[in-house]
């Protein structure tokens, strides 16, 4: 059965709303930095990509920054890059994505390793830091490899996990810390923004319970980066991870960062001790001697060209502010939410993310049984989406790149889908 979609080429209320809301949109000339958005016909593609929270689109700026490192910095400069500018651009980015994105003071942040990596790095540390302490803290629905890197130290460090039993629909509550923190607590590791149903947690009050017991506290930041203001000095936060290549648009397999609150910086020694965070990389001393500040956190050699693409959009961000993307962020999912209780509501379709705009992130996920099959028919017909098991189907929107008549087209494809199925499930045709 080939779909047929409705495209913003026909009428109705939501369709004026998404263009009145397109032509007064502040941030709307943004999108046609992106390359693959409508602002080139030519080189359009996807129709409606909701999934902006998983990969984002890539700059045309960054297309012509790859392309002039490979002529430029590595094919002219080689290895006199490392002294000209390489070797501080995990910090250099650090510092910049900090002050625009994290509300961080320079000298916490520093670029470097996967998300996975530095999750274990860092909550290591943490816990190596609290000796006499036997218990780390986390909830039941946190991203998978943040809960299977904690099991794995748990094991290594004959610690106990105690679990928060979180809502798939929602997430954890200051009220739910509450209850599992106390003296034996070591590490509190939590998600900024749920990965499932885009829940946002109160970094502040949480962060506050667990400092009532002297625990620690590790918030990973992938969901919300980008999308979300983030204010970690102002929380009192000790620890944080993201990715780049959601919000940031850093590009597949793009490093993550690490935030380490400075006066933990002298503390806390973290577990893989690479040349990079060494005091004197290039004496190759018999032992190792940790750098000094936040430096000392790094490992291996940065990923240059996988921390390229990322300075473009930090830089955009910068220019738009965190406050201005936020504000379309929110008002995208209200329009997504909209649109789903009038088209899917009727069908069985649930919104399984809060309704509350405080406490929603950047993305959307709404239930079905039929979502996994929705999903495959709409990646066929290039309205790309994402599922995540059992029944998910999410819409991330990334305020940036996308527009409200390609998030009314996304949600549009996804009525017809599902409403097909469901005929054909009848017996009936189209």
């Amino acid at each position: 059965m080939t779909p047929s979609f409705t495209s913003s080429t026909g009428q109705g209320a939501h369709l004026a709303f998404a263009r009145r809301m397109d032509r007064i949109d502040g941030l709307a000339h943004y999108r046609a930095r992106f390359l693959g958005t409508d602002a080139d016909p030519a080189t359009a593609n996807p129709r409606s990509y909701l999934d902006g929270n998983s990969l984002g689109r890539p700059l045309r700026a960054s297309a012509e920054r790859i392309a002039d490192f490979l002529a430029n910095d590595w094919g002219t400069r080689l290895i006199r890059g490392w002294d000209e500018q390489w070797m501080e651009l995990p910090l250099q980015i650090g510092d910049d994505l900090g002050r625009t994105c994290l509300g961080a003071a320079a000298g916490q942040v520093f670029v470097g390793d996967s998300t996975t990596v530095l999750l274990y790095k860092l909550a290591r540390a943490a816990v190596d830091s609290r000796p006499r302490r036997t218990e780390i803290v986390v909830d039941s629905d946190n991203f998978p490899t943040d809960r299977y890197i904690l099991e794995g130290i748990a094991r290594e460090r004959g610690l106990t996990l105690r679990w928060i039993e979180s809502d798939t629909e929602g997430g954890v509550t200051a009220d739910q810390v509450r209850s599992v923190v106390g003296p034996q607590t070591s590490l509190v590791l939590l998600s900024h923004v749920a990965y499932r149903s885009g829940y946002l947690a109160d970094m502040q009050a949480i962060t506050a319970v667990a400092h009532e017991h002297d625990a620690l506290v590790l918030w990973d930041l992938s969901h919300s980066v980008g999308s979300v203001a983030v204010d970690l000095d102002a929380c009192d936060v000790d620890l944080a991870v993201g990715c780049s290549y959601k919000y940031l648009s850093g590009g597949p397999g793009a490093p993550a960062f690490g935030y380490v609150k400075s006066d933990l910086q002298d503390v806390l020694s973290q577990p893989i001790q690479g040349w990079m965070g060494a005091q004197a990389i290039f004496e190759m001393g018999p032992g190792y001697v940790p750098a000094t500040g936040i430096r000392r956190f790094m490992s291996g050699t940065p990923a240059v060209v996988g921390m390229l693409a990322m300075q473009d959009t930090i830089a955009m961000i910068d220019e738009a502010t965190i406050g201005s993307v936020r504000a379309k962020s929110v008002a995208l999912t209200e329009f997504a939410i909209t649109l789903v209780d009038e088209w899917l509501a009727p069908m069985g379709v649930t919104v399984a993310s809060p309704r509350e705009q405080t406490h929603r992130g950047g993305h959307v996920t709404i239930n079905h049984p039929l979502m996994r099959q929705v999903t495959r028919i709409l990646w066929d017909n290039d309205v790309i989406p994402d599922f995540r098991s059992p029944n998910g189907l999410r819409l991330g929107l990334a305020p940036l790149s996308t527009s409200f008549v390609e998030t009314y087209d996304g949600v549009a494809a996804v009525r017809d889908v599902l409403r097909g199925i469901l005929l054909g499930q009848n017996g009936i045709s189209e």
